[in-house]
């Protein structure tokens, strides 16, 4: 199925929506998929319009052009900004906003992700890599620091110590070492990515719509509390499931020997 909504164009995305994937390419192949000011407007819009698309169960990133998934921040650009600029946080909140989405999302990484790309991937539910991506957060090269998240994230997914190397020396970590370290979960051939993220998504959406979009949640919120809040949120969250129709669907589908069919009620 093709959603009307995966018709609209955008100055620096390409999209499209099939058997329940939105498919957000970020299209600037000639500086490697660098976001800037547009990216971010044109990122937020199609995440909008796929909020409310009902064709749509997940959002999948990647790159265009094959050689990045997105090398980071438009220079040309960050050359002018100020002291404003970074208290408005704009790519910050946008990539918050992308860890916040109410449908799972996955970064397919088909190569360069640098600087805000690498935190655009970190803010994605599931990361997965082509054999010849590469991860990076080279800001201090510039005399800034990973300030979209970068800071945060990477710590959070590899361990203070190897966040602070990376980010300290600006070293780059290859698909393999990025596995290794947790930072991606799989890594395939360049050929395969799509596929595979395409499979990983079909593997969700073959879940409860409720029960998935509940244990993001969960999981999210726990990371911000101590383990007792967590568990009282991971209660609470599963009382509210036990009152669905789709508990009920599951569990008889389950005794039936047949697969599920799940309203998301």
């Amino acid at each position: 199925m093709t959603s009307v909504k995966a018709a609209r164009t955008y100055e620096t995305l390409l999209t499209d929506v099939s058997d329940g994937v939105a498919l957000i390419t970020i299209n600037r192949p000639d500086v490697r998929n660098a976001v800037n000011r547009q990216v971010q407007l044109d990122i937020r819009t199609a995440l909008d319009a796929f909020r409310d698309d009902d064709s749509v169960a997940v959002v999948v990133f990647t790159g265009a052009g094959g050689k990045a998934f997105v090398a980071g921040a438009d220079i040309a650009q960050v050359r002018g900004y100020t002291l404003h600029t970074a208290l408005a946080s704009d790519l910050q909140r946008l990539y918050d906003d992308v860890e916040a989405y109410e449908k799972p999302t996955i970064a397919a990484v088909n190569g360069f992700a640098l600087g805000g790309g690498c935190e655009l991937a970190m803010s994605c539910d599931i990361r997965i890599a082509a054999d010849t991506a590469r991860f990076g957060l080279p800001e201090t090269n510039l005399s800034v620091l990973p300030a979209a998240g970068g800071t945060q994230r990477l710590a959070r997914l590899v361990g203070t110590g190897r966040a602070i190397e990376m980010i300290l020396t600006g070293r780059l970590v290859d698909a393999a070492e990025a596995r290794q370290m947790g930072l991606v979960t799989t890594v395939v051939p360049g050929a395969d990515l799509l596929s595979t993220a395409r499979e990983i998504a079909g593997q969700i959406m073959a879940k409860g719509p409720l029960a998935v979009r509940l244990a993001k949640l969960v999981i999210r919120s726990g990371m911000d509390a101590d383990q007792r809040t967590g568990l009282v949120v991971e209660r609470l969250a599963q009382a509210l499931l036990y009152t669905t129709d789709d508990k009920a669907e599951g569990a008889d589908a389950f005794l039936a020997k047949r697969r599920p069919v799940f309203q998301g009620k």
